[in-house]
């Protein structure tokens, strides 16, 4: 061999995953440095079908080159996860890499887990930036752990890398529009008890907006599901409703983690089961709507959601560490092993704040002729009075923390001030707030951590 010729890297490992529809994800790969060799592929997943482009191993081990080459000399902290997001537009591809460190064959290296798409999904995929983000960064961590104990980390990253192209499949075929025309949604009806009954709408609403506009519609009808899908949606922001998904007439999607509003669909026996894990690591808690049966439940709120997750986690994690073999715990299981933290299975609860705000909306809206543009307005008239109270809110609590220099203790005289006497005109408000500043439900409720019980016998008081 001549010496200008560079030796030939062995074949990267490929598993194709079969997903159903178009998948505008080109490929995802698992990529290390190597001390000798520099930047190596160990393993690329590509979805199986008809794509727009194919990328071939030698554009696969270039990309990888161009994400790890920086970062030999990375400090971070340990556990670190560090989100990098590529536009190569002489490849026409974009790249995010999640870069962490990590043990293989018993030595530290640097490695990236990249997930790779063409330019043009680029305004496609930037809503969804965060969820996919978020279910790979847990990813990485239980692949740490098995790093760690040397075990194989292709079988857990597979466990998400699956998931996240039938999401993307799902979201390219499905999604919410970013506009939704009102003619098309329980809103538009003169007579709502007809199609909807009017109590239950308000309830959704009420609870949809509670939740942080997070909400899983289910039914066996999809049309009916997917009216309240886009009605739901209507109270959300454009970006938010391309992070929404309608429900496929054909057969049911699965829940995914990070959508704000999806549809799903019954099974034959007419049940639907969600997946506890999936729903407790939603960035926020999420409100259950049965339109066969009427029924709205939530989840508690933002505190209380965020602080069974965190220890949901971390018993999830410590389990999996305790394992003897690569066997004992799938990383998919529900974790029960913690003697100090027992989930409850039964996360959602009745409704139990009333409101005014949206029963006065829901009253007045349909005094409006259906049809014409006025409903329209009067809804972002709604959205409006809404985001301006968030903001006020947030400001009042700014103010009278000195900007979170001392607790919160003023919850009384904000409830007066401010008009939001009801549990639920609060419980609304404050989920606005949330979006806007994380932790506002931490800070309001202090360190101690106050139960959904708890918080309601505090606010009842006064």
């Amino acid at each position: 061999m001549s010496s200008g010729c560079r030796p030939q890297s062995p074949a990267v490992a490929k598993t194709e995953v079969a997903v159903e529809g178009e998948c505008p994800l080109l490929a995802a790969t698992f990529a290390y440095w190597d001390n000798i060799l520099g930047p190596r592929v160990r393993h690329m997943w590509a979805p199986r079908g008809e794509q727009p482009m194919a990328l071939s191993d030698g554009e696969v081990t270039f990309l990888a080159n161009h994400t790890l080459n920086g970062e030999i000399l990375r400090s971070a902290e340990c556990g670190a996860v560090d989100v990098k997001f590529f536009v190569l537009a002489e490849k026409g591809v974009i790249i995010v890499s999640l870069i962490f460190d990590g043990e293989l064959k018993g030595d530290k290296n640097t490695c990236a887990l990249s997930v790779i798409l063409p330019q043009t999904e680029l305004a496609f995929y930037l809503p969804l930036h965060a969820a996919c983000v978020e279910r790979l960064t847990h990813g990485i961590r239980k692949g740490r752990i098995w790093m760690q104990k040397g075990y194989n980390i292709i079988s857990v990253l597979s466990l998400e890398i699956a998931p996240i192209m039938e999401l993307l499949a799902s979201m390219k075929s499905h999604c919410v529009p970013e506009e939704i025309d009102i003619r098309d949604t329980v809103l538009n009806d003169d007579d709502i008890g007809d199609s909807c009954h009017e109590g239950f709408l308000h309830k959704a609403i009420s609870s949809h907006l509670q939740t942080c506009g997070c909400s899983v519609v289910v039914g066996s009808n999809p049309e009916k599901v997917n009216k309240i899908v886009r009605t739901l949606c209507l109270f959300l922001t454009p970006a938010e409703r391309k992070c929404s998904r309608l429900c496929r007439a054909s057969s049911s999607f699965k829940y995914d983690t990070g959508l704000f509003v999806q549809g799903l669909l019954k099974d034959s026996t007419g049940s639907f089961v969600l997946p506890f894990r999936q729903v407790l690591y939603a960035p926020y808690p999420t409100t259950h709507i049965d339109v066969d049966i009427n029924t709205v439940k939530q989840m508690p709120p933002c505190h209380e959601h965020t602080f069974n997750q965190r220890r949901y986690m971390r018993s999830e994690l410590n389990a999996l560490w305790k394992t003897d073999s690569e066997d004992d715990i799938p990383p998919e299981t529900v974790i029960y092993t913690d003697e100090t933290f027992t989930p409850d299975l039964n996360i959602f609860q009745d409704v139990l704040h009333t409101d005014t705000l949206v029963r006065s909306f829901i009253d007045e809206v349909f005094l409006l002729k259906p049809g014409l543009a006025l409903r329209s307005a009067y809804l972002a008239q709604f959205l409006l009075l809404l985001h301006r109270k968030a903001l006020t809110l947030l400001k009042y609590i700014e103010d009278e923390t000195q900007k979170g220099k001392k607790p919160f203790r003023a919850l009384r005289n904000l409830k007066a001030d401010l008009d939001l006497k009801a549990e639920g005109d609060l419980n609304i408000v404050m989920a606005m707030a949330e979006k806007l500043r994380a932790g506002l439900h931490s800070f309001v409720f202090g360190k101690p951590f106050y139960t959904s019980m708890q918080e309601r016998d505090v606010l009842m008081s006064f």
